[in-house]
């Protein structure tokens, strides 16, 4: 396809639209690992090709097989011979092969070796092409041809080594070589060096590992200069251009002149547009990839040390993926009748089974984004399945406030809790006291130490979780406020979250705009008070996002519960105490890259309901302008939640100052980013190591400000096209996530929900983003 994404890039060359996307259906890219319990001789794989017919066979260190009817079958002749290469002629299947007694090309017929051929020694390794009675070898030594019938002869390049073969038309041969990029013709038993160049630049590149022509007749050849490509004239590539990576070890053609390279860390797709780097278990068994095979289809077959990998270009639509999250977290992470929605853990890396439910701190912020998620899903579709959903997360959060009712320990009324665990289980309170009195003296001076931290409910079934945060309060009023106005039709519906918002905001105003605990204080987060915001140098990089909070929680609980009294405390906080003036300067940062992703999710779900809310105009634009500016930094991530939030709410916004006034809608390529983000989430939601270290096409970011670590920069990058790296080479749990991270992901022990994409998703279906 001319890809979808450049397909997109045509429709969406605008500043500003809320005309939606018509993503349709996309090529939604999913692996799958072939090993020997799936039926292949060995995990040493050394090459893979694909038959006329569709058939893929793998050459492994312990013999030859073929995957038909979605088995694997041996060709028993050459079980335990090491296949290191595979050609194809007609119905003919050449492999090189090697055992004990020496060296041999085998020569198939419908799966079954017709001939053998014996071979010295100095060809264990060589590259292979087929053409009619003549194959070629080409190995540590130079070019040979062999006829069947007569040893093999020297044709060229003699005492160079020779790693692929391309037979570019009738009697002409190009080769990748350790001399260079070589033509060999064979009629005038001539061979020539190639020296690409383009504009200014030329090359004499020399270890040149592989030669190919793509589907469309162009030249394609890579080398550690880079990468070529000759269409009448040369086009390079380096990772100024968008090339990731540079030690190559092999390269095939794909379909509609996508070309592949392997590496000696990942493999590199091209389509002509996007660069696409696949690196790790998310995509391979092991970054080392020895030989590539791609379909019609466009379904890349790679060959490892570890096994094979499949990754498939399966036809999907936004709708489809977003099912197929919903039913993963039916099936993997709903916790405890209330159902909270959290990542889990797997005890066996990557594979979905007896997985292990466990509390966080946030499970109240991760279950309110999958609610809001869900009420945006019920606005756009009416899908009653999403209202249960929806509710489901609405009481979940409902019943952290009441949890903490009546017991023998309770903290005021209003207060909600992080999460509950049964009380027929451990007790979270043994040790709890003396590890928190250790970071309170190692690490975080204002660290509470307090016990219990986990008291029991009135019923005795559940401990809760005190020392709730800021962020657990921001998810809650994020989704308070799109379950009131997208999702509770009936009055008990409405006045269930009236009770909540007026409950909790009550307490915070109560207590000079604080969370109070079981202990009577404060807890260590959730502090929005003037006195702290504006005096305390505790608070200085909080102030401003502490000050948007607050101010959103008290416009939702205006909005919702219809007391003016909320109204009026606001107006208190931005008139007599700079409320308004602090978001100014909203996200605390030394310039890109920097600066606390935790708090950009905080932040942008409490300006969606702050923006939208406000009804005076001169407010609404300092609150969009302050959105503004804070996504300005975010732009370069390609968040869709971050984009479609500013889009949502800003637009025919402008803001005046002294000098000009602007619009505060989204500019450049915020829509294009979003639906690339959303199409390349992998459905593979397992904490897989992604390493982006040692690419080439990776920028610093730059030292802003002597005050700011030199060593987190040095772990953060974004790609030659000032954007960050896309989702499917790295890997985020949630928004909160640094993107700027190089290095991302675990061991493959954690299995991740889709609310990453479902929030983003049915929030721009619903405000007519996404089509």
């Amino acid at each position: 396809m001319k890809t979808l994404f450049s397909l997109i890039l045509l429709t969406a060359t605008f500043c500003y639209s809320s005309e939606a996307i018509n993503v349709g259906t996309y090529p939604q890219e999913v692996r799958t690992f072939y090993k020997t319990s799936d039926g292949l001789p060995s995990d040493v794989v050394h090459a893979v090709a694909i038959h006329p017919t569709g058939t893929v066979y793998a050459g492994t260190d312990k013999g030859l097989a073929y995957f038909s009817n979605k088995k694997w079958h041996t060709v028993e002749e050459l079980l335990n011979a090491s296949v290191q290469s595979i050609g194809m002629d007609g119905n003919e299947v050449i492999v090189l092969a090697a055992t004990e007694a020496g060296n041999f090309l085998a020569i198939l017929k419908n799966n079954k070796v017709e001939k053998e051929i014996n071979l010295h020694e100095e060809f264990a390794q060589s590259a292979l092409i087929v053409s009619g009675n003549a194959i070629y070898l080409g190995n540590s030594s130079g070019l040979y041809q062999l006829d069947y019938k007569k040893d093999p002869k020297q044709l060229a390049l003699a005492g160079h080594a020779i790693r692929q073969l391309y037979l570019s038309s009738e009697n002409k041969i190009l080769a990748a070589t350790d001399l260079g990029l070589m033509k060999i013709d064979l009629k005038k038993k001539k061979e020539k060096a190639l020296y690409p160049y383009e504009g200014t630049r030329s090359w004499a590149p020399r270890d040149v590992q592989a030669v190919f022509h793509d589907s469309k007749g162009r030249l394609w050849f890579a080398s550690a200069q880079g990468v070529g490509m000759h269409d009448k004239t040369w086009t390079l590539y380096t990772g100024k251009e968008g090339l990731p990576y540079n030690n190559f070890t092999t390269g095939s053609p794909g379909e509609n002149g996508v070309v592949w390279f392997g590496t000696s860390k990942g493999a590199i797709r091209y389509d002509g547009n996007h660069w696409a780097y696949r690196q790790g278990m998310r995509w391979l068994p092991d970054d080392h990839v020895n030989s590539i095979a791609v379909n019609q289809n466009g379904d890349a077959w790679l060959a490892t040390n570890k096994g094979l990998s499949l990754i498939e270009r399966r036809p999907m639509t936004l709708a489809e993926k977003a099912k197929f999250y919903e039913d993963e977290i039916d099936r993997y992470h709903r916790r405890t009748p209330y159902e909270y929605v959290l990542e889990v853990g797997l005890p066996e890396a990557g594979v979905k089974a007896n997985v292990r439910q466990r509390d966080s701190d946030n499970d109240g912020l991760w279950t309110s984004m999958y609610g809001a998620g869900e009420c945006f899903a019920y606005a756009a579709t009416k899908d009653p399945l999403a209202k249960k959903r929806a509710t489901k997360a609405f009481k979940a959060m409902e019943s952290l406030r009441k949890v903490t009712e009546n017991a023998e320990v309770s903290p005021p009324h209003g207060y909600v809790a992080r999460t509950i665990l049964p009380t027929d289980g451990p007790n979270p309170n043994d040790g709890r006291l003396e590890r928190d009195i250790r970071n309170q003296q190692t690490n975080d001076k204002l660290w509470k130490a307090y016990e219990p931290r986990w008291p029991r409910s009135a019923d005795g079934k559940w401990y809760y979780k005190t020392d709730t945060s800021s962020d657990e309060l921001d998810g809650h009023y994020f989704l308070y406020g799109l379950y009131y106005d997208l999702v509770a039709e009936t009055e008990e519906e409405k006045d269930a979250v009236r009770e909540q918002v007026k409950a909790l905001t009550d307490h915070l105003i109560k207590h000079d705009f604080q969370l109070v605990d079981v202990d009577g204080k404060p807890t260590r987060w959730a502090r929005f008070s003037p006195k702290e915001m504006n005096y305390s140098k505790n608070w200085i990089i909080e102030r401003g996002l502490n000050s948007l909070s607050m101010l959103t929680y008290l416009a939702v609980a205006q909005h919702i519960t219809g007391d003016k009294k909320y109204g009026e405390v606001m107006d208190d906080l931005i008139n007599n105490h700079s409320y308004m003036q602090n978001l100014s300067r909203q996200k605390y940062h030394h310039g890109i890259a920097t600066g606390n992703q935790s708090d950009d999710e905080m932040a942008f779900m409490n300006y969606y309901h702050l923006v939208k809310y406000e009804k005076d105009p001169e407010r609404r634009s300092r609150f969009a302008i302050s959105l503004w500016d804070s996504w300005k930094m975010e732009e370069p991530e390609m968040n869709p939640l971050f984009n479609f939030v500013i889009a949502a709410v800003s637009k025919g916004v402008t803001y005046t100052d002294a000098f000009d006034t602007q619009s505060t809608e989204p500019t450049g390529t915020w829509h294009e980013d979003a639906i690339e983000t959303l199409m390349r989430i992998p459905l593979d939601r397992v904490n897989w190591r992604h390493d982006n270290s040692e690419r080439i096409d990776i920028l610093r970011p730059h030292k802003s400000n002597e005050a700011y670590d030199e060593r987190s920069l040095a772990r953060k990058g974004y790609r030659s096209n000032g954007k960050v790296i896309p989702a499917d080479e790295s890997y985020y749990n949630h928004w909160n996530h640094d993107v700027w991270q190089l290095q991302s992901g675990g061991n493959g022990h954690g299995l991740g929900d889709g609310t990453i994409f479902l929030l983003p998703y049915y929030m721009g279906l619903y405000h007519g983003f996404v089509k």
